[in-house]
């Protein structure tokens, strides 16, 4: 009984120690912090810096060695250091298991054995042949650039990456631009400016894997770096008989020049027409900007422009420096004094209504917008354009909201004066005026100074000319005379004032949002120094970004 007993436990023992080598075997761990550096020198080469915090699985393999993939071959053992919680440690490349180019951490004495934790530190001082000419501007260069990451059967739980680019040095904050995030990651990074003044895009995900490849990019103009340190790709060449595709090319080419090429040119002057600010993109460093008006709001979010010539009349009328004197001709008249406190813009569009001949007006008017626009542009050089409009629009919903929850007709009256540029920002403005009123309206004192059919108000605060018609003692109108005159007066208004919107509109773009020059030798191919890709790569293939899939 005793020697069976005995044969029991040496089994136990055997399998228990038999199965911990084997689970001792396999890596196994989790990744709760990645920090990526990415840094475009000025040099044209790369440097990069990395921070993991790895959490090793109980019975897992001691975390002994870290391989680094990298973008390519062309990159300096002798700049690059490692460190395990803060203490140097060695790297090796005879060591790497990931794949492509790259170099192993050797932790040594410093390893993370199975269930405890460790942050392991890598610095790469010099990688070149890593910016590549842009595939979409001539004169800028792009570079992309994928993280390093693990085998997938190493890796268990979420990673919170962090990645940010470190563009060259004295870079105007206008000038980069970043290339479309992975999946997972916002679309547009968090921009600012590093200790070394230097612009930096930043994309994080608390919810990413470090055993996924994620590519992010940027793009700058080539001036910033060395020309001789941006790659040029030599396209793969072709044995295919110019015989063979003559038919293909030859229909391609008229079928693209007589239906393409005019399509996609309407579409995209039609894009650029809605647009009031050039396509810039810009740094985004103190995400909203805040105290705009209504009017400049709805030039950010390119708001038709006949709507904000109409905002800009009700805003002048409600200060009491204007009265639309006739409506048909259209007649607007300033008030003297003018109160104080006026916006450029309305001091502009005042002026222009002192113009008896249209068509001097209209070119004032247009003067006007274009100083408005770049005015506006102006303001949100350093600001998120996504971030200020989503606040402008929160408060055009609340401003709504007012309205709309207002117990008494007295109060949504009042309400919907205080707030009336902001409720116009909503592209519903016209039906949702008419289902909000539609009782007994108490009109806002100084609605006779907008309808000249109305009896005006000649009271001493408003600076008016008295006037000799009586004043019914509760000012009313139908809820729907009221809506219909609020929302019908911005067509009407507008087209008595600019004429031809999509004209007015055509002529103001293309001063603040000009077309793209021509390309200066349109008889060519074309096609010299394209590529396929929709960005330029930071390694040969356009494909591949940083190596792994290591340990």
């Amino acid at each position: 009984m005793k020697r069976n007993l005995a044969i029991l436990l040496a089994l136990i023992l055997l399998l228990s120690i038999t199965a911990t080598a084997f689970a001792q075997s396999d890596y196994y761990f989790g990744v709760d912090t990645e920090v990526v550096h990415v840094y475009l020198n000025e040099d044209g080469t790369m440097s990069l810096d990395y921070t993991w915090r790895f959490v090793n699985q109980n019975g897992a393999h001691v975390i002994d060695y870290v391989d680094v993939g990298l973008p390519n071959n062309d990159w300096d053992i002798n700049t690059v250091t490692a460190d395990v919680n803060g203490s140097q440690v060695s790297v090796s490349t005879s060591d790497y298991q990931g794949s492509g180019s790259g170099f192993a951490i050797v932790l040594g004495s410093k390893s993370i054995p199975a269930g405890r934790t460790g942050t392991v530190h890598a610095y790469v001082g010099k990688i070149s042949n890593i910016i590549y000419h842009d595939s979409e501007d001539n004169n800028y260069a792009s570079s992309a650039f994928a993280p390093t990451y693990f085998g997938s059967q190493y890796v268990t739980g979420t990673t919170d990456l962090t990645v940010t680019f470190h563009l060259p040095p004295n870079m105007q904050p206008d000038e980069p631009r970043w290339h479309t995030a992975p999946a997972g990651f916002p679309s547009e990074p968090q921009t600012a400016y590093d200790d070394q003044n230097r612009v930096t895009y930043t994309w994080r995900s608390t919810n990413a894997s470090a055993a996924q490849e994620y590519e992010f990019g940027a793009s700058f103009p080539k001036s910033y770096v060395p020309a001789d340190s941006i790659v040029t790709v030599q396209l793969p060449s072709f044995s295919i008989s110019p015989d063979a595709i003559f038919g293909t090319l030859f229909c391609g080419f008229f079928a693209f020049m007589f239906l393409g090429v005019p399509g996609l040119t309407a579409y995209a002057n039609h894009r650029r027409k809605l647009q009031y600010l050039p396509p810039r993109i810009s740094i985004e460093g103190h995400g909203i900007k805040r105290g705009l008006t209504a009017v400049e709001a709805a030039i950010l979010m390119n708001e038709s422009l006949d709507k904000v010539m109409t905002m800009i009349l009700f805003g002048v009328i409600k200060k009491g420096a204007a009265q639309v004197v006739t409506r048909d001709p259209l007649k607007v008249d300033s008030i003297s004094p003018l109160p104080d406190g006026l916006h450029e813009y309305e001091m502009g569009f005042l002026k222009a209504f002192q113009e008896a001949d249209v068509k001097v007006r209209q070119s004032k008017l247009k003067d006007m917008t274009v100083s408005l626009i770049r005015s506006v542009s102006e303001k949100m050089k350093g600001f998120s354009r996504r971030e200020t409009i989503d606040y402008y629009k929160s408060i055009m919903q609340k401003a709504w909201d007012q309205v709309e929850q207002a117990d008494t007709p007295e109060v949504k009256s009042q309400k919907f004066e205080q707030a009336l540029e902001w409720t116009m920002l909503d592209k519903d403005y016209d039906d949702r005026t008419r289902r909000v009123f539609h009782g007994p309206v108490i009109v806002p004192t100084w609605w006779g100074r907008y309808d000249p059919t109305y009896p005006r108000i000649g009271s001493a605060s408003s600076g008016l000319p008295s006037s000799s018609m009586s004043m019914p003692s509760v000012p009313h109108l139908p809820g729907s005379d009221f809506a219909s005159s609020v929302a019908t007066g911005v067509q009407t208004f507008s087209q008595k004032v600019i004429g031809n919107v999509t004209d007015f509109t055509n002529r103001v773009t293309n001063v603040t949002n000009p077309p793209p020059p021509p390309p200066k030798n349109s008889g060519g191919s074309g096609s010299s120094g394209g590529r396929s890709c929709a960005c330029a790569c930071a390694c040969a293939g356009c494909a591949c970004a940083c190596a792994g899939g290591g340990r």
